[in-house]
């Protein structure tokens, strides 16, 4: 069984638990907005696209253009563990930045 010793400074923890809120509120702020810009954008080109092909100027391969969706959801599924070591030794500035990540993007 391994021995754990663990010097918690809760004055540092803290501070690294508010330092990643911040960032991260701020990071969720600006991330909901351009996620907004890009849901228009690729809207508005899908509609050019439909529009263009309606009146014969270009041919579209739909299922092509979704196929490329599909294909990238199947190669996520392949993931190597090896991130969980890494998650759990910044978890106090991951678990500030995602709270405050989560506030900023539903404020944004």
């Amino acid at each position: 069984m391994l021995s754990l010793q663990l010097a918690i400074d809760p004055q540092q923890l803290g501070l690294e638990l508010g330092t990643g809120a911040v960032i991260g509120g701020l990071i969720g702020f600006a991330a909901k907005k351009v996620a907004k810009i890009i849901a228009i954008l690729v809207g508005l080109e899908l509609a050019l696209f439909k529009f263009l092909e309606s009146k014969g100027y270009i041919t579209v391969k739909w299922d092509e253009l979704s196929g490329g969706i599909l294909g990238a959801a199947e190669g996520a599924q392949d993931v190597d563990a090896g991130w969980v070591e890494p998650i759990l030794s910044t978890l106090s500035i991951g678990a500030g930045f995602t709270g405050g990540f989560m506030v900023g993007f539903r404020k944004g």
